[in-house]
């Protein structure tokens, strides 16, 4: 029925326990055998375990009968219920998952970690479940722990919501205190799925589901996880996916709890999935309807959904395989990434020094480094990646506006009349006692301070405009470093405002490598360029050879260091002897090293990419 489905998310900021909340929801509704059961069950991705965050949304059904609500003493109605849980990343690169979860549910849990208190991610996703108009559920989490300030958190949560204290559920969800008060909460507040007008009931409307996310399966072809909205779909029926206009015969369809269950159909309100038999991925996307297959005289009648607003990605880098027989391959894996990743875009472009590539565009460099893993882990693919760059803006003397995704689309210095950079609102949410540092870190990036909110005695948002380049290149660490893990940031695209802007190009001896050429500030070339080689110096290996790293704005060069070459006595082993013997073979190591100088070609491992544009 119905009205007994409850369709949620858990949204928090990240490391706020939304995982850990999850497989306590899991245990209560013994969704999960005891024995399969390990922390974080939902994050199922390697990457996710090693680095302890969500990356992917993921969708689990639940279900509780009257014997789970009499044993866990339940105040609601004793009946048959399903809980369709959509679990969702907290880091500020993967924001666009949480949007995309919160068109397929009716209520959100906001979970707020007690010894922290509301950070930057908690506003953010706040935000976007308020314009989805769900049910929010406020949990204050974490209060068994020996730090927590349970009151000043609940005092905050209850100040932004505009709520009464009472109305926060306080819970562990590492021990289990409460969690099944947060269940009972759901089942009672949670509206079920909305119902059709005009006395219709929603199986008897033509069927409509939204897609949500995608994977590939090489036997099923595209996996659609989807909400239905309106009517239901039975296996083996023949539908099509509405923007791509793609035609498919199901060749399964199930729930997800938490792994692919088969049922004969799907109806109005549940989250499942659809195996459309499609073999290119590019015909799936996130955000698309799904109905069944029309006839000529019913074309055009259904109207598709709302979808998403497509993501816009604002930090750019290129990857090339460094075998180019890999080019293919590479095609491959990013179609298939991109099945589950809308966020994620690319296009092929072509370099003298690095062959056939893609141009990619990303929503920051945590999302960078998650793609470039798994294209290595997933794919087997080792890559060689370029500096990132955001999206800046020229102007050039005929006056026409021209987009520049990177370092290698900028033209000689002459043609250009003027130059932008896309600038953004930043928040930064902190204790009032590490102000200071922060303001420091925040004044060297070159933006303006706009205000100081505060949250409570005890905590204040900072508001700063700044360059986007200057988000990129690292602040989020650099923040939780300067305040000790206590501060959090979220930011928003404010537009292109003008900026004095130049090329730096990175010579590794004496070739340059296209891939770590970077835009930069003019003021700040020298300082970009020295900090450049200085990181290469330390990451490059070394050879047998001296190896010169050099930084270069229009052909003069800025900074400079030099790998030592690897040193031996050539002459050691002799022993007595003239001394013109060991001279003689002196010069001949000596010869013999200058010709490797010349010849010589250094390999940039894609490790050293990654730790350049780390730095």
């Amino acid at each position: 029925m119905q009205e007994n489905i409850r369709n949620f998310s858990i949204i928090a900021h990240i490391d706020h326990g939304k995982s850990t909340l999850a497989d306590r929801l899991l245990e209560l509704t013994g969704t999960i055998d005891p024995k399969k059961m390990m922390p974080q069950f939902l994050d199922s991705m390697d990457l996710e375990r090693e680095k302890g965050i969500t990356i992917k949304l993921k969708a689990i059904r639940m279900e509780l009968d009257p014997l789970k609500i009499e044993n866990l003493k339940l105040k609601i109605p004793v009946q048959n219920y399903v809980l369709n849980l959509v679990d969702t990343p907290g880091h500020v690169d993967f924001s666009y998952e949480v949007s995309r979860s919160m068109e397929a549910v009716e209520g959100a849990v906001l979970l707020v970690d007690a010894t922290q208190g509301i950070q930057a991610q908690t506003l953010a996703n706040l935000e976007l479940a308020k314009q989805q108009n769900l049910k929010i559920i406020p949990v204050i989490n974490k209060i068994d722990s020996p730090i927590a300030k349970v009151e000043e958190s609940v005092e905050e949560l209850s100040n932004l919501l505009d709520i009464l204290p009472d109305e926060i559920i306080k819970i562990s969800a590492k021990d289990g205190t409460n969690v099944a008060q947060v269940l009972e909460t759901i089942i009672r507040e949670v509206p079920g799925p909305a119902q059709s007008p005009a006395g219709i009931e929603a199986g008897e409307r033509p069927f409509r589901a939204l897609i949500f996310d995608s994977e590939y399966d090489s036997f099923k072809g595209v996996i659609a996880f989807v909400r239905v909205i309106d009517g239901e779909i039975s296996n083996g029926e023949k539908i099509e996916l509405m923007a791509t206009d793609a035609p498919a015969e199901i060749k399964e369809l199930g729930y997800l709890n938490p792994d692919f269950s088969p049922k004969e159909k799907l109806t109005a309100g549940d989250i499942g999935y659809i195996a459309t038999g499609i073999k290119e991925p590019g015909k799936v996307t996130a955000g698309d309807t799904i109905i069944k297959q029309q006839s000529l005289a019913t074309k055009g009648s259904i109207k598709p959904l709302p979808g998403y607003q497509e993501p816009k990605p604002m930090v750019f880098a290129s990857l090339y395989p460094e075998n180019p027989d890999d080019f293919g391959d590479l095609k491959v894996a990013l179609s298939k990434l991109k099945l589950n990743d809308p966020a994620l875009i690319f296009e092929q472009e072509m370099k003298e020094a690095l062959g056939r590539g893609f141009n990619c565009g990303f929503l920051g460099t945590l999302h960078i480094e998650i793609i470039s893993e798994r294209l290595q882990r997933e794919f087997g693919l080792n890559l060689v990646i370029s500096t990132p760059s955001v999206v800046y803006k020229i102007i050039d003397n005929k006056d026409k506006e021209i987009l520049i995704y990177s370092a290698s689309d900028w033209p000689d210095q002459s043609k250009i009349k003027s130059s932008e950079e896309p600038w953004v609102s930043l928040e930064v949410i902190a204790p009032s006692s590490q102000i200071g540092k922060l303001m420091e870190i925040l004044k060297s990036l070159k933006g303006n301070y706009v205000d100081t909110n505060y949250l409570s005695p005890e905590r204040a948002v900072i508001i700063f405009e700044t360059p986007l380049r200057g988000i990129i290149a690292n602040l989020y660490d650099k923040i939780k470093t300067a305040s000790q893990g206590y501060a959090s940031m979220n930011y928003k695209i404010l537009g292109y405002r003008p900026a004095k802007l130049v090329k730096m190009e990175i010579l590794i001896a004496g070739h340059k490598e296209e891939a770590l050429s970077k835009i930069v500030a003019e003021e700040e070339a020298y300082f970009e360029g020295k900090k450049v080689v200085e990181k290469l110096k330390d990451v490059l290996p070394k050879q047998m050879f001296s190896v010169a790293l050099q930084a270069a704005v229009g052909g003069k060069i800025i900074a400079r260091e030099t790998i030592r070459a690897y040193m031996k006595d050539v002459a050691g082993y002799l022993y007595g002897g003239d001394i013109t013997r060991k001279n003689k073979l002196r010069e001949k190591q000596k010869k013999g090293k200058k010709l490797m100088k010349q010849k010589g070609q250094i390999n940039v491992p894609t490790k050293a990419f990654l730790e350049v544009f780390r730095a």
